[in-house]
């Protein structure tokens, strides 16, 4: 089947929105290409610094001719509603057909040309494309991410005619900016001749291969000189939007700069320069060196760039250098006295006014994670005064561990300077949490503060919508609690609808360990709101369930508090003791109240000291004199004290397991 290529070529697209507009350009041509019937049709974009590019393989060359049957009104309708059916379908009463006393025609459709289809396709995606930003330029109506200068459509070889705001569509594109002999357009005809004619000047298409020559190229200088890259997955997908023809180059930096913090000289490397930090892998320190990616292999091998972007680098480390020695001689105090000033939020007072809320809370957190509460009081209070420093007015991105260096400078405590600089921790699922006590105890204050004031007016996440990032606040508060067992109860820290949330936060750790959601909430429905407890309690009932033992046994739990259920509405369930001495009793009623008298002691015993495990296998004793009772005994005797009797040992079967769990809240 013939196959569609289409590029749209234009002046540089931000790195950052290159990713997210080949997914759009997919999505948007798949949603056309269904709507007219190709949802056979396999498509790959591509997008690259100055193209978006779009293949679509196996489309026919033409639509089928297609029939379809719409209903129209019933026989006896208002004469109105039939005669507005067959003007809206342009037809005649005797192309109707009746059934069931209701008027059917059938609607035929001659199939398109595929090519006049793409043309309106590629119209309405240009047209509509969701840029983040977009301009117009010249006397264009057109919007685009930056201006928009040629179109290529090509579906079996030829081109598909139309032009949008003066662009015509054509067959030609263009290989890399500067390299490549004349630099003039050509003509392609199919995407592989499309993409090998781009690598033979000088353009990569491919982004996932962009990154891969980056990274194998950018290892390969440095361990030419016996370096070794420090590796940056958020700059590699950077700067593989910003070459075409990626070329790394090993630079040289004035050596003078490594007194400067490690994480200052990346993060003025990766923000300013786009550079890769370069390590001695025999002390683990950064070397002088840098690697930038060029678009050009030069023809010095690129000792020139090198320099030149050494140059740069050293005037952006001299401003991390005049930040780092004035911070220093501002300390602490005016930094506090500054944040009297900064508004965190109109409904919430000032950055100050919060750091005394978390100094409150991390005096209160102290005790139950094992901190001293005065050092937690003195590193809650200093840990948001890097904010108004001119390093971190420079750098946000290192708020928290400036303050750490800070802090060690100004020979605070350690682990106060620690706590300072680990309170933001973790910021994702691939940060570590904090390890110590008085470091935990103020990064916890500073997530329970965060949500607490945000609950309070009414600033919760909705749907996808979380501005104040307050699910990680609350899986950084799981995180930490439970990678470092600390055992303390929420509800002490946090309101009913934060505990609620906490809920949904714990569903999801526990759901990316395998973990079903339903069991949380069997859990939680206890009352127990010491989340290590809480995990425990479900890891336990997670692999009892997986038994037989345990899958029939909440059959069973089912099966009892449905007959309990339908009893209540009829009135108040029987109380009391089970009378074993009942004349009539059957064995199985006997067994079974006997069983359920060890096993509650049992149990009572494995929950005190926490043993889980061995709760779950006294509660597995149930199964078999569940299973006989249903099996032998009939519940509702017409006999009124055989009957209350049994409903008495059935709501003591559900008592009994309640106490491990709610079971009624589990599914199956």
């Amino acid at each position: 089947m013939p196959e569609l290529l289409l590029e749209l070529f234009s002046e540089e697209i931000p790195a950052r929105m290159q990713g997210n507009a080949a997914r759009d350009l997919e999505r948007m041509a798949k949603e056309r290409l269904t709507e007219a019937g190709f949802g056979d049709a396999v498509l790959r974009t591509y997008a690259g610094p100055r193209r978006l590019t779009l293949v679509v393989e196996d489309l026919p060359a033409a639509q089928a001719d297609r029939a379809e049957e719409v209903k129209g009104p019933r026989e006896g309708a208002p004469p109105q509603a039939l005669e507005g059916f067959l003007r809206k379908n342009n037809l005649t009463q005797d192309n109707l057909t009746v059934r069931d006393g209701v008027y059917y025609a059938t609607l035929s459709a001659k199939g398109r040309p595929t090519a006049e289809i793409i043309a309106e396709m590629v119209e309405a995606i240009v047209r509509g494309f969701p840029w983040p930003k977009s301009m117009k330029w010249g006397t264009s109506t057109l919007r685009w991410v930056r201006p928009l200068q040629r179109i290529a459509c090509v579906f079996g070889g030829e081109v598909v005619a139309f032009e949008i705001d003066g662009i015509k569509s054509g067959n030609l594109t263009e290989g890399h900016r500067f390299m490549g002999g004349d630099r003039k357009p050509f003509a392609v005809k199919d995407f592989a001749a499309y993409r090998d004619r781009l690598k033979a000047h000088f353009v990569v298409l491919d982004a996932n291969e962009r990154r891969a020559t980056i990274l194998e190229r950018a290892k390969q200088v440095c361990a030419a000189k016996g370096l070794e890259l420090v590796e940056d997955e958020g700059l590699l997908q950077e700067v593989s939007g910003l070459a075409e023809w990626p070329v790394p180059i090993l630079g040289d930096m004035d050596p003078g700069f490594l007194d400067l913090p490690p994480e200052v000289i990346r993060t003025s490397m990766r923000t300013h320069q786009k550079y890769f930090a370069v390590r001695d892998p025999k002390t683990g320190n950064l070397a002088p060196h840098f690697v930038v990616v060029a678009n050009i292999e030069a023809s010095d091998g690129g000792k020139a760039l090198a320099a030149g972007n050494a140059r740069v680098l050293s005037a952006r480390l001299n401003d991390a250098r005049f930040f780092w020695d004035e911070d220093r001689k501002v300390g602490f105090e005016p930094w506090l006295k500054k944040l009297e000033g900064v508004t965190f939020h109109a409904k919430l007072g000032t950055m100050a006014e919060r750091v005394d809320r978390i100094v409150a809370l991390a005096k209160q957190i102290a005790p139950l994670v094992g901190a001293d509460p005065a050092k937690a009081a003195e590193a809650a209070r200093l840990a948001k005064a890097d904010l108004a420093s001119g390093m971190v007015g420079e750098f946000p991105e290192l708020q928290g561990l400036m303050g750490g260096y800070y802090g060690r400078a100004a020979k605070l405590d350690g682990a106060i300077a620690d706590a300072v600089r680990d309170h933001y921790k973790p910021q994702g699922p691939n940060d570590a949490v904090p390890g110590g006590a008085l470091e935990s105890a103020v990064a916890l204050a500073d997530k329970l503060e965060m949500l607490t004031g945000f609950f309070s007016i009414g600033e919760k996440p909705s749907g996808s919508r979380d501005p104040y990032a307050l699910r990680r606040a609350a899986l950084g508060v799981i995180r930490i609690t439970l990678e470092n067992g600390y055992r303390f109860g929420l509800k002490a820290l946090a309101s009913a609808e934060m505990i609620e949330f906490f809920v949904d936060r714990l569903k999801v750790v526990l759901r990316d360990q395998g973990k079903r959601h339903d069991l949380v909430d069997a859990v939680f429905a206890l009352g127990d709101d010491d989340l290590v407890r809480v995990v425990a309690r479900v890891e336990a009932l997670d692999a009892f369930l997986k038994t037989d033992d345990g899958a029939n046994l909440l059959a069973g739990f089912k099966r009892a508090s449905n007959i309990l259920k339908a009893e209540e509405k009829k009135g108040p369930l029987p109380t009391g003791a089970v009378n074993l001495g009942l004349p009539g009793l059957v064995d199985e009623e006997g067994a079974l109240a006997a069983m359920v008298q060890r096993t509650g002691n049992d149990i009572d015993a494995a929950l005190k000291t926490e043993d889980f495990a061995a709760a779950m296998v006294s509660l597995a004793k149930l199964r078999a004199p569940v299973d006989a009772f249903f099996d032998k005994v009939l519940v509702n005797s017409d006999n009124p004290a055989e009957r209350d009797n049994r409903l008495k040992l059935l709501g003591q079967v559900r008592d009994l397991m309640g106490r491990v769990a709610d079971f009624s809240l589990i599914s199956g």
